[in-house]
């Protein structure tokens, strides 16, 4: 991260939390990049990409892909209440069977607020989507037959600069939906659900 954006130069509250984010312990079962932020959200932002390995470089994995967005603004808009706001995504596949467990997406969500709450995260205004994807191949791609996706995409306030522990959440929700058993006592778990699609 440069000291300055566009001639701007980086506040120091920036500057502290891209360290803590840093400083972060993730699970060992991803691959994290930093990648381009999106420039047009906040005046500052810092972008990881993240995969659960096993994955070749520069493509998402069929375990299981996400990315983590922490957005800067001094003038602290009052949608976020706060000078910081996080935004996140992850997705994994499913069998088809938990696909269509109308209770998924809710599953999904608990699991992004349990992941937050055991690794001490706190936080304000959080909000999302649960997003379920459900295909059937036909034609040239009827040999995959049928396939389920669930993907969350999310943003939340921090209240705090302790941002390791909001990055080291969002890991632990992105593990646990691509089928990985959970670091951490307290956090349920549905059986074991990736599939890989031929």
């Amino acid at each position: 991260m440069s000291d300055s954006v566009a001639g701007t130069p980086v506040p120091l509250a920036f500057s502290n939390a891209v360290m803590a984010l840093e400083s972060a312990k993730t699970r060992p079962e991803l691959s994290i990049t930093e990648i381009p932020a999106p420039g047009n959200l906040a005046p500052f932002s810092i972008a990881l990409a993240a995969d659960v390995t096993p994955a070749r470089h520069g493509v998402d994995s069929p375990l299981g892909t996400g990315r983590f967005i922490l957005l800067h603004d001094p003038a602290a808009p009052e949608a976020w209440g706060g000078v910081f706001r996080v935004v996140c995504f992850a997705q994994a596949p499913l069998e088809t069977d938990i696909g269509i467990d109308p209770f998924l997406a809710d599953v999904a969500w608990s699991w992004l607020v349990d992941a937050l709450a055991t690794r001490g995260a706190n936080y304000i205004a959080a909000s999302g989507t649960a997003t379920k994807i459900l295909s059937t191949g036909f034609g040239e791609l009827e040999s995959q037959g049928d396939g389920a996706l669930i993907e969350l995409r999310a943003s939340w306030t921090p209240t705090d600069p302790e941002i390791a522990s909001h990055v080291e959440g969002w890991s632990e929700l992105l593990c646990m939906l691509a089928g990985l058993p959970p670091a951490v006592e307290g956090v349920s778990l549905l059986s074991a659900h990736r599939v890989g699609r031929e």
